[in-house]
C-alpha cells in the first residue's frame, strides 16, 4: 500500500460578501497590527479600501504594502519582508491574485525566520514558525490561498520554489464578490491555470494519490462547468463562486500530489517575457495534453466525464482523445492570444527556455507521465509559435 501524507489549511470560509469578516478573523487569530500585501491594481479597484475598513472596524491597526509584482522578484519580496518588520506587523493578510499570495507567505515567514529567503529554497528548508496569515484570493485559479508553496523569481530571473507546510494559511477566506472585475482575459487564463492543476494532480506519475485525486476531479468539474456561465455574464456570483471553489480544490490537489510538464514549459515564459501564469499554462496546455496522450490514455479517460458529462465514448482511446480536444478548444476562452509569436516570442527564443526547463526544472518533468527531452520541449514550444 502507498503512503500519503495529506495537508491542506485549518480553515476555508467560502461565503459571498466574506471580506467582511477580515477583521473579526484576524483579531479572533490575535493580531492587532495586521500588513496586507497586495498590488496597485487591487488598491485602484476599491478591494484593499473594503479590506482595512474590515480590519479598522474590529479595532485592528492595518498596514498597507501595496507593490507587489507579477512572478514576485525577489528584490520586491525582501522589500516587503523589511516593510513588515519595520512597521511591526504580527500579522499577515494576503490579498489579490497568486503572485500577492505567494509574496503573503514569505513576508509572514519571514516575521520569524531569521534564515536569508534564499536559503529557502528547496523542500522544508527551515523549521520556524510564521506570523498569523490569511488568505483571500481575488482570482480563481492559482490556488495558492491553500497550498504551502511559494515561487519567487531570482535576480537571473529563474523560477525558486519554497516547500514547506508553516506556508499554509491559518484561513483562506474566499469571497466569489472580489472577482466580479476580473476582465475575460484574466478570468479564463487563471481558470485554464486551475484546470492544469487538476489535470496535473491527477496523472502525476511520482505522487498520484487517492486522496488528492477526489479534489481534482471536482476541481475540473466545477471550472469547465462555470468557465463558460462567468464569461457570458460576469455578475453570476454562484458560478464565480463555484470557480473560487474550483481553483482552491485544484490548489489542494496538485499541492499534495504534484505539477508537471504544463507548468515546466510555463515557467520562462513567466520569468523570461512576463507573460502572466495562467496564460503561459494556456499556451501550451494543448501541447503538452496531446504529447501525453500514448502514455496518460487511462487517466485522461477518467477525467473526461469531468468535462463532458453524460457523454458516452466507444473506447478508452475516443474518451482521452475527446478529453485533450476539448481542453486544447478552450485554450484561447476569453480572448486569450495561443501562439507565442503573438507576445513577441520568436524561434531564437525557444532553445534557451527548453534548455532551463530539461535542466533548471527537471524537478516538474520527473512527475509527468511521459518522459520528455530537449528536442521534444523544442517540438511542443515550436506547435504553438
Amino acid at each position: 500500500m502507498s503512503t500519503i501524507t495529506f495537508r491542506t489549511a485549518p480553515r476555508i470560509i467560502s461565503r459571498i460578501g466574506g471580506l467582511a469578516d477580515l477583521g473579526t478573523i484576524m483579531a479572533e487569530l490575535g493580531v492587532r497590527r495586521p500588513l496586507i500585501v497586495t498590488d496597485p491594481g487591487i488598491v485602484k479597484c476599491g478591494i484593499a479600501a473594503k479590506a482595512t475598513a474590515s480590519l479598522k472596524s474590529a479595532g485592528l491597526d492595518p498596514i498597507l504594502y501595496d507593490s507587489v509584482q507579477a512572478d514576485p522578484p525577489i528584490a520586491m519580496v525582501k522589500e516587503a519582508a523589511a516593510f513588515a518588520r519595520g512597521n511591526q506587523a504580527d500579522g499577515i493578510v494576503g490579498l489579490g491574485g497568486g503572485s500577492s499570495l505567494d509574496t503573503a507567505k514569505v513576508v509572514a515567514l519571514m516575521g520569524k525566520c531569521t534564515q536569508p529567503i534564499e536559503n529557502l529554497f528547496g523542500i522544508d528548508m527551515t523549521r520556524d514558525p510564521r506570523l498569523p496569515l490569511v488568505q483571500v484570493p481575488t482570482t480563481a485559479g492559482t490556488g495558492s490561498e491553500v497550498t504551502w508553496v511559494s515561487v519567487i523569481t531570482n535576480d537571473a530571473n529563474e523560477k525558486k520554489v519554497i516547500y514547506t507546510p508553516q506556508l499554509l494559511p491559518d484561513v483562506a477566506l474566499l469571497d466569489a464578490e472580489l472577482t466580479v472585475g476580473m476582465p475575460p482575459k484574466v478570468t479564463a487564463a487563471t481558470a485554464l491555470d486551475a484546470m492544469v492543476h487538476a489535470i496535473e494532480g491527477y496523472t502525476s506519475r511520482t505522487k498520484k494519490n487517492t486522496i488528492a485525486d477526489s479534489f481534482a476531479r471536482k476541481a475540473l468539474e466545477l471550472l469547465v462547468t462555470n468557465l463558460p456561465k462567468v464569461l457570458a455574464d460576469g455578475q453570476n456570483l454562484a458560478a464565480r463562486a463555484a470557480m473560487l471553489e474550483g481553483a482552491m480544490l485544484g490548489g489542494i490537489a496538485f499541492v499534495n500530489s504534484s505539477v508537471a510538464a504544463i507548468h515546466g514549459l510555463a515557467y520562462p515564459l513567466g520569468a523570461r517575457f512576463h507573460v502572466p501564469h495562467g496564460h503561459s499554462n494556456a499556451l501550451v496546455m494543448g501541447p503538452v495534453l496531446r504529447f501525453n496522450l500514448v502514455a496518460a490514455e487511462k487517466l485522461y479517460a477518467e477525467l473526461a466525464p469531468c468535462v463532458l458529462p453524460g457523454r458516452s465514448f466507444a473506447s478508452s482511446a475516443e474518451a482521452a482523445l475527446t478529453f485533450v480536444e476539448t481542453l486544447e478548444a478552450m485554450a484561447g476562452a476569453g480572448g486569450l492570444e495561443t501562439r507565442l509569436s503573438d507576445l513577441g516570442i520568436t524561434d531564437a527564443d525557444i532553445a534557451p527556455m527548453a534548455e532551463e526547463v530539461v535542466t533548471q526544472i527537471q524537478r516538474l518533468i520527473a512527475p509527468n507521465p511521459r518522459d520528455m527531452s530537449f528536442d521534444d520541449v523544442c517540438a511542443l514550444y515550436r506547435a504553438i509559435l
